[in-house]
């Protein structure tokens, strides 16, 4: 789940006959934290029971504060969700089952954050969750306690401000070439319809790097070579596209066909074009519907120096 106005809480709600009542609300990264997180959110949800899909996404570290259930991962296998857990860029959509009500403060993270604050391969991670205490040590399990008692996401970004900066602080600094690997694939992804070709050549022209090296930084920041790159970014960008409203007929042109559109929108949102306009599951389209849930890898404002910590 991603993104708010800079500088502003982003507040959502939804309530329908056939939607589960819930809300939730964003809070951007701000100062030192820019550069790694793109934004905090608290989302509720007031159900008893909870089935939903989840598009894939870069980054996200989830604070479960209520509620829990089961994940069921694009392989079929299922995992149950945790108190403090990680999840890594996926490879296609995946289905939760929560027993509610469901409450959870999470954070979106950027490739540049990923790398300093998760500090694993995001291909050695992908499609399965993973404990926030195996990552983060006991003291997240003490902040999660924290968390539990607080009531705004305010004062849950104030809790968990602190805790970021000082692993910021412990991590290794990010090359500059992984920054410019990352500003390049944003580049690249917001083209169109971009060609492998096109991201090898970038990149060799302003890094010198060859293509092994561009095909390992994408499964470590991104969990997948360049290709499914290309095909999530595209998948991502057209659903968006027709839940705003945009013409079938203007969205299709990066792909082969009707068929080959619907099958690669359906692999990483869970959803039809149909559904997508007419009864998409409400918290997928909350992450659809606004710009700032971005599905490019980085955003950030010229003004931050990508050189501190």
């Amino acid at each position: 789940m991603r993104g708010a106005e800079e500088g502003q809480v982003a507040i959502a709600a939804r309530n329908g006959a056939r939607a589960r009542p819930f809300d939730i609300r964003f809070q951007p990264s701000a100062g030192r934290l820019i550069p790694h997180v793109e934004s905090f959110y608290l989302a509720h949800i007031d159900a008893p029971c909870i089935e939903g899909v989840e598009r894939v996404d870069l980054g996200q570290w989830r604070f479960c504060l209520q509620g829990g259930g089961a994940v069921k991962f694009p392989d079929g296998h299922s995992e149950t969700t945790l108190p403090v857990v990680v999840n890594g860029p996926g490879t296609a959509h995946w289905t939760y089952r929560i027993e509610g009500p469901f409450r959870c403060f999470g954070i979106s993270l950027r490739g540049i954050g990923w790398r300093t604050l998760v500090g694993r391969p995001a291909d050695q991670v992908a499609d399965r969750l993973v404990d926030g205490g195996e990552i983060f040590g006991p003291e997240v399990h003490a902040l999660h306690a924290q968390l539990r008692e607080l009531d705004t996401l305010e004062a849950m970004v104030a809790a968990v401000e602190p805790f970021l900066l000082r692993r910021i602080d412990a991590a290794r600094r990010v090359p500059k070439a992984h920054i410019a690997f990352l500003r390049i694939v944003r580049e690249w992804a917001a083209s169109g319809d971009p060609t492998i070709d096109a991201l090898y050549d970038a990149m060799e022209v302003e890094t010198g790097m060859g293509q092994r090296q561009v095909q390992r930084l994408c499964k470590e920041y991104f969990a997948g070579p360049p290709n499914h790159l290309r095909r999530k970014f595209r998948a991502i960008g057209a659903a968006m596209r027709i839940h705003q409203g945009a013409p079938l007929a203007e969205v299709m042109a990066p792909f082969a066909d009707q068929s080959h559109m619907i099958n690669e929108i359906k692999h990483f949102t869970g959803q039809t074009p149909g559904l997508l306009r007419d009864s998409i599951d409400p918290v997928l389209a909350i992450t659809l519907e606004n710009e700032k849930f971005h599905f490019l890898p980085d955003v950030i404002p010229e003004t931050v120096d990508l050189g501190r910590r």
